[in-house]
């Protein structure tokens, strides 16, 4: 048993791939409904503080992506889309024993969760978004930037595609970078991400999240997500269970707008909006969780019991 601070509950093992590639799963071994953490890209458990807690109501099982936090890049590099992490999903279910969970997406785990729903509807119970859209992501880049819709995806990629050049000069750089209480007080002011005290968060929890981060090569980083910018929207007509969004205002990833008519398309679908960013489950965690805990009551599971 590992922990991200005193008195959080966090277990890694791992799991294989249907393409045979290992991946470093991860549970809260929390009692409850089960829930599956499709995880924003390259990020890790402690980007999600109110999950890491044995009394959170339910038991996560999540994984790190391809070539991130202990999982093995896979033999074909180029394995690593969406389609491959909806295989990774999988893979960490049937290993859990699970047949049908709700899905909860964070960035583009939302891509994830989404094309999971659609490709193995009798798997989801239920869907909960945050700050993610349900495919096409880098076109829904920039939003608050005042970025026109036509110009997102192409400047998101080639972003991604100089960082991704610049990788092997500048990793050696990032994975040294001291995270500490400056750091991290830094980062909630950059505007990129907001304070977190207001909403309940903990900079301590900003700090591991971002030191973890920061251990991914910048190159293999840039790569993930330039396979991810390929995955097109999903088509939400078949969506028929329980769904909740939870966007950030302020969000420059994933628009709120964008979040915002998914819902609107999905029925019964509940959609929040808070003056947040990106980073919604560190800066409001306790108000994330909650929204988290509604939508598995939604799906007549009561959350704490098994």
């Amino acid at each position: 048993m590992s922990s991200a601070r005193p008195g959080r509950a966090l277990r890694f093992y791992d799991v294989t791939s249907a393409d045979g590639t290992r991946l470093r799963a991860w549970t809260n071994d929390a009692d409850g409904p089960t829930v599956l953490l499709c995880n924003g890209l390259g990020t890790n458990p402690y980007a999600w503080p109110a999950l890491l807690d044995s009394d959170c109501g339910v038991r996560v099982v999540s994984w790190n992506h391809r070539g991130v936090g202990g999982s093995d890049r896979p033999d074909d590099p180029e394995r690593v889309g969406v389609d491959a992490f909806v295989e990774d999903a999988l893979a960490v279910l049937d290993d859990a024993g699970v047949h049908k969970v709700v899905v909860a997406g964070w960035s583009i785990g939302v891509n994830t969760a989404f094309e999971l729903a659609v490709l193995a509807p009798e798997r989801v119970s239920g869907l909960f978004a945050v700050a993610g859209v349900p495919g096409g992501t880098f076109s829904s880049m920039g939003a608050p930037l005042m970025l026109p819709r036509p110009v997102r995806r192409p400047v998101a990629v080639g972003v991604a595609s100089a960082m991704q050049h610049l990788g092997k000069v500048v990793t050696p750089v990032t994975s040294r970078l001291p995270v500490g209480p400056l750091t991290a007080q830094v980062l909630t002011h950059s505007g990129f991400m907001l304070p977190v005290g207001a909403g309940g968060g903990d900079l301590a929890d900003v700090q591991r999240a971002v030191r973890e981060f920061l251990t991914t090569p910048i190159d293999w980083y840039m790569h993930l997500a330039r396979a991810a910018a390929e995955h097109p929207r999903v088509s939400l007509r078949s969506i028929r269970v329980p769904t909740a969004f939870v966007a950030g205002h302020y969000d420059v990833l994933a628009s709120a707008h964008d979040m915002r008519t998914a819902a609107e398309r999905i029925p019964d679908a509940s959609y929040e909006v808070l003056p947040g960013s990106h980073f919604l489950q560190l800066e409001h965690p306790q108000f994330v969780h909650e929204q988290l805990l509604a939508l598995v009551a939604r799906t007549g599971q009561e959350p704490g019991v098994a």
